[in-house]
């Protein structure tokens, strides 16, 4: 296993006394995709949520437990600066959410809250949409409205939104679930290349995504991690029936 990147310890999580989480301990790769899978309502994206705190802008959510990530420390820890952990651990979300202004100010937005600007600013945003594979497409357009993009357009610009912050962590909720088939297929193949230089946590249901995708898998079931390890392992041989199950389609 390539070094942790992510560690989670006795991890508690309610909303107004409903025990969504309990008592969870995982690890996360450096630099590899970790697909976090299991049927609706198992606690998959309040997962991921408590790895950059965003879980805390649930009304309603308690978090206990313990979050670590490399290069940034212990998330809830006393005196953590709560936006530093979100500059840190990126977010992308199962629709596309493209803030209502040109294509150039969504790279430029998270950059300008920190004070780049000028040449600097420009740069960010030529590069994060060369990552993205997005920047032949709307060069000549940069001040057209977000909005005016496809959808698969769209979540490749959040992608590029979130990559401007120089995360080192990118937490992906369904990425592709809103998307058409090319444009989903686009984005698994810029998710390939962005494991190069980036940890990434993928929240999927679909089994054959995380086949494609996954190196490492995390399976919840009513609010447990019920079994964890390397992609290959968990989709030949699960240890666990419900695993077993799911991957079978049995249920989701």
């Amino acid at each position: 296993m390539a070094p942790v990147k992510v560690r989670v310890d006795d991890l508690n999580v309610w909303y107004n006394g409903f025990h969504a989480l309990r008592s969870v301990g995982a690890e996360v790769p450096s630099k590899r995709i970790t697909a976090v899978m299991g049927p609706s309502g198992c606690g998959k994206t309040t997962f991921i949520k408590c790895i950059n705190r965003m879980v805390e802008l649930v009304e309603g959510a308690k978090v206990s437990g313990y979050v670590w990530i490399d290069g940034v420390g212990e998330v809830y820890g006393k005196g953590v600066d709560v936006t530093e952990v979100r500059k840190r651990v990126g977010m992308v979300f199962q629709r596309p959410n493209p803030l209502p202004m040109s294509i150039f100010d969504n790279v430029a937005y998270g950059p300008k809250l920190h004070g780049v600007k000028g040449r600097e600013l420009r740069q960010i945003v030529k590069e994060c949409l060369m990552a993205v594979h997005l920047w032949d497409e709307v060069k000549d357009r940069l001040n057209e409205p977000a909005v005016r993009l496809s959808g698969g357009q769209q979540q490749r610009l959040c992608i590029a939104r979130a990559l401007a912050l120089m995360p080192e962590v990118l937490l992906l909720d369904e990425p592709t679930s809103s998307l058409d088939p090319i444009s989903a297929d686009r984005v698994e193949e810029l998710l390939l290349e962005l494991k190069r230089d980036y940890t990434l946590i993928l929240v999927t249901h679909n089994v054959q995504q995380a086949k494609r995708l996954a190196d490492y898998v995390l399976f919840f079931y009513m609010g447990e991690l019920v079994e964890s390890g390397a992609a290959d392992e968990v989709f030949k041989s699960p240890k666990h029936p419900k695993t077993a199950e799911y991957i079978k389609g049995s249920f989701g």
